[in-house]
C-alpha cells in the first residue's frame, strides 16, 4: 500500500473519529505526508486528494450554542477583582481578552505580586481543550475555576469570601437570582464563568477560510508553511478544531528538553504532578495553537521569547530536526495565519 493511500485512511480515519480517540487515550496519531495544492473555491476537485482535503487540522464553528444571559453574568465575574482576597486580582489579570487571552508575562503575578509556576495560557478557544492547564488537572472549564481562585499565588480566596461578596452586592444577587433558581452558589459562579469562556470563540482565520475552499486566503509562503508542518510532524500533536489542547505530549520526545535547560522545579513534571505515574513526567497537554502569533513567550515555563524560537525549539526536542532558517520563515508564516476574529477584543 503507497503512501498516498495510507494518507487518505488515516486522514479519513481523523476526520469521523474526530480525534476522539486520542483525546480519550493521550497517544500520538501517526503523522501523514501529503502533497498537493488547494482548489479554488467551489471548483469541481479532480485527481488525487489534496492539501486541503487531507488537512487534519478542521475550521471552528462561528460560534457555540451558550445562554446569553450566563455569558454577560460570567463577563462581569471574569473581570471582577473583588473575587480575589485584596480585591486586586481578576481572571482577566492573567488572562487578558486585549492581548489574545494571556497576558504576555513569562508567569503571571497574582495577590501580592506572588508569582505564578507556569506560563498563563490564552483562554480563547479553552473550550475545545479536552483537559484544562498544562497538567491537564482540571477536566472541564468549571472545575478549572477553583485553580486560581483558591491559589495562594493567583487570587488566594476563599469559596466564602466569594459567596460572601456576591451576595452583599445587590446587583450580583439580583443577576444570579434571574439566571439561577438557587442563586449565588459555588456551583453557579463555576457555572456563569464557563460559560462565558466557551463563548471565546475566534472563527474565520484565514487558515480556517482556506480549509472552506477560499483559495487566496493564503499566500504561497503560507501554503507552503503549511505542508511543512505536516511533513515534519508538527501536525501529530498539533490537529484537530483547535490545532492541539487534545492530547498529553512528554517534552522532550527527541532530545533531553530539561537536561539540556540545566534547571528545573516541580511545575517541569507536568502530568506527573497530577498522576504519580512515573511515564507522566514531563508530559504537558499539548497547547492549542489557535492565535498563537498573540500569546508570546511560549512554552509552559515561558522560555521561548518568540514564535522563531517555539518553533525552533519544538523541532529540536519533539521532532529531532534542526530546521532551516527558510523553513522556520514559512512554518511562522503559516502559524500566523491561525489568528481568528475576536481574537483581540476591544
Amino acid at each position: 500500500m503507497n503512501k498516498t493511500v495510507l494518507t487518505v485512511l488515516w486522514c479519513s480515519t481523523l476526520l469521523v473519529a474526530g480525534v476522539i480517540g486520542w483525546r480519550v487515550t493521550g497517544t500520538t496519531p501517526p503523522t501523514p505526508s501529503v502533497t498537493g495544492t488547494a482548489p479554488s473555491a467551489g471548483a469541481a476537485r479532480t485527481g488525487g486528494p489534496s492539501l486541503l482535503d487531507l488537512s487534519p487540522i478542521r475550521p471552528l464553528p462561528e460560534g457555540v450554542p451558550v445562554d446569553g444571559r450566563k455569558v454577560a453574568l460570567g463577563d462581569r465575574l471574569f473581570h471582577e477583582p473583588r473575587l480575589s482576597k485584596d480585591g486586586t486580582i481578576s481572571c482577566a489579570s492573567c488572562h487578558d481578552l486585549t492581548q489574545g487571552g494571556d497576558d504576555g508575562q513569562v508567569v503571571s503575578r497574582g495577590v501580592g505580586g506572588a508569582l505564578g509556576s507556569v506560563n498563563a495560557p490564552t483562554v480563547l478557544n479553552s473550550g475545545f481543550n479536552f483537559r484544562q492547564f498544562w497538567d491537564g488537572r482540571a477536566a472541564t472549564l468549571e472545575e478549572q475555576v477553583d485553580g486560581p481562585l483558591l491559589h495562594p499565588a493567583e487570587m488566594a480566596s476563599s469559596w466564602d469570601d466569594v459567596l460572601a461578596t456576591l451576595r452583599n452586592d445587590k446587583a450580583y444577587a439580583k443577576s444570579f437570582g434571574d439566571v439561577y433558581a438557587d442563586g449565588v452558589t459555588p456551583a453557579n459562579v463555576r457555572d456563569a464563568i464557563a460559560t462565558f469562556e466557551r463563548s471565546l470563540v475566534t472563527p474565520n482565520s484565514r487558515f480556517d477560510r482556506w480549509l472552506r475552499g477560499e483559495a487566496d486566503a493564503l499566500t504561497a509562503e503560507e501554503q507552503e508553511g503549511f505542508r511543512l508542518f505536516v511533513d515534519v510532524g508538527c501536525v501529530t500533536c498539533h490537529q484537530g478544531v483547535n490545532v492541539g489542547g487534545n492530547l498529553f505530549e512528554v517534552l522532550g520526545r527527541s532530545n533531553d528538553y530539561f537536561k539540556d535547560k540545566g534547571s528545573s522545579k516541580p511545575a517541569d513534571l507536568g502530568r506527573f504532578n497530577v498522576t504519580g505515574n512515573e511515564a507522566d513526567k514531563h508530559k504537558f497537554k499539548v497547547p492549542a495553537l489557535r492565535n498563537v502569533e498573540l500569546t508570546a513567550p511560549y512554552l509552559h515555563d515561558g522560555s521561548a521569547a518568540t514564535l522563531q524560537e517555539a518553533v525552533q525549539v519544538m523541532a529540536s526536542y519533539q521532532i529531532g530536526r534542526e530546521l532551516q532558517p527558510h523553513e522556520v520563515d514559512r512554518l511562522v508564516a503559516f502559524l500566523r495565519t491561525l489568528t481568528g476574529e475576536n481574537a483581540i477584543h476591544p
